[in-house]
């Protein structure tokens, strides 16, 4: 069972050594390391050329201008050769040395399966290892089918897939969405698809603070309509005010770690 891991980055020199650290650092999987540039500026070029060689082969590399996250993820998709995909941005780390074996053993334990998902934590904005205290824990254990209706869904960093899902299904949807393309994607393939999955009780990924759909009220909103709009496109009606009971069960996730719950 081979597993294509995917980055993509664009001007991201300053976090980029601590996500290929957490790569590195994985046993027990069979993988390749595709990571996806969109042309920087600063060092991330210089970077992919020094750290390449320490991937011995596993990392391929590209630096070439991009419609965005979503169409730099999509390129990934398209270069993979593993039997399954799974994804880790260039501000997070894999939050353990043997995730992505886990992720592989999960499929191979059930071969029935198209997706497995866990948990992510969120860590301070500048943290500089994965042992950084946590601020949020996101776990998808709770999750299920009917909260899509009303913006939840499963924590996508954690998100395994098979790589033959995204050919039958299609791929990330960049000049639809903006920000909610990762929502779009699950609630196509897990709800309108009905993709088998399965939670795996593991956190996979030590997530900093920060992205697209946290950055200020203007984008919140702009999420959340994009979300309803989503949903509708995949036979699940919703509307705006629906979204909002979803922030007492997000501000659950911020007390856990507080109250001892998670680390």
């Amino acid at each position: 069972m081979k597993l294509s891991l995917i980055t993509v980055c664009y001007n991201s020199a300053p976090t980029l050594p601590t996500a290929f650290e957490s790569v590195l650092r994985q046993r027990g999987a069979d993988y390749e390391y595709l990571v996806v540039d969109g042309g920087s500026s600063d060092d991330t070029v210089a970077l992919l050329k020094a750290w390449e060689p320490r991937f011995e082969g596993r990392m391929r590399w590209t630096s070439e201008r991009d419609r965005g996250l979503y169409d730099a993820i999509n390129k990934g998709i398209a270069r993979a050769t593993g039997d399954l995909v799974a994804l880790l941005h260039a501000d997070d780390m894999l939050d353990g040395d043997e995730v992505l074996a886990a992720w592989c053993r999960a499929f191979a334990e059930a071969p029935e399966l198209d997706a497995v998902y866990g948990d992510i934590r969120f860590i301070p904005n500048g943290a500089t290892t994965r042992e950084a205290p946590t601020v949020r824990y996101y776990s998808g254990a709770f999750w299920r089918r009917w909260m899509f209706r009303w913006g939840l869904m499963p924590p996508h960093p954690s998100f395994a897939i098979r790589r033959e899902r995204f050919a039958e299904l299609g791929g990330y949807l960049p000049d639809t969405f903006r920000i909610a393309a990762d929502h779009e994607l699950l609630v196509r393939y897990l709800y309108k698809a009905g993709l088998r999955s399965r939670y795996l009780p593991l956190c996979t990924t030590a997530m900093r603070l920060g992205g697209l759909s946290t950055d200020g009220v203007q984008a919140r909103i702009r999420l959340n309509r994009e979300i309803v709009r989503a949903n509708r496109m995949n036979g699940l009606w919703c509307c705006l005010p629906m979204m909002f009971p979803k922030y007492a069960y997000k501000m659950w996730e911020v007390l856990r770690p507080r109250l001892g719950g998670k680390r």
